[in-house]
């Protein structure tokens, strides 16, 4: 049974928290928030964009996490910005319907919108769109929004905005594509 999440705040508002910048480690982030909320016992779905690959977070989460409910919707490769494949706006497009749909159930206590920052970035789901579905979510339901890119319309719509920035990075030491630590 969940702990009453709401018991120490003095409000059942749930949270609109923001994670962006260009630094490393948003995904991880959100990833933390969802095993924080887990052993709270309460009800998380995440929902990757633009991933369709079987990450080490998601490797986990399959294995040892099967309360995590996690849908992925992309490919194994990368976006173009200013020319993305048909198949990229879809997945973005299914996966913004099934968004909708989790958030409308009332079944999660948190759900995580994983590189969604990105899709109203590149202009693969309207940015309308998406902060509306913001808007309208269950007053209780904490909703997790992570990439980079993250607009000031949906900055100014969160609780908690936190910037990852880069100050450093092992690929300029030439140091690529770690297991545990790039995926």
């Amino acid at each position: 049974m969940p702990i009453d999440k709401f018991s120490d705040s003095g409000t059942n508002k749930g949270l609109v928290i923001v994670i962006t910048g260009d630094g490393k480690g948003k995904t991880t982030s959100a990833f933390g928030q969802a095993l924080r909320a887990t052993g709270q016992g309460y009800k998380v779905c995440i929902i990757q964009f633009m991933k369709g690959r079987a990450y080490g977070e998601v490797l986990a989460v399959r294995k040892y996490l099967p309360t995590i409910t996690l849908y992925q919707f992309g490919l194994d490769s990368f976006v173009m910005r200013d020319d993305p494949a048909t198949v990229d706006m879809e997945l973005a497009q299914q996966g913004f319907e099934k968004a909708k749909e989790i958030i409308a159930s009332g079944e999660y206590d948190m759900v995580i919108l994983d590189e969604i920052n990105v899709v109203m970035d590149f202009g693969l789901v309207p940015d309308y769109e998406i902060l509306e579905m913001v808007k309208n979510k269950p007053p209780e339901l904490d909703l997790v929004m992570t990439g980079r890119y993250a607009p000031e319309s949906l900055k100014a719509l969160a609780d908690t905005v936190s910037e990852v920035k880069e100050v450093k990075h092992h690929y300029a030491a030439g140091v690529k594509n770690r297991a545990g630590i790039e995926y």
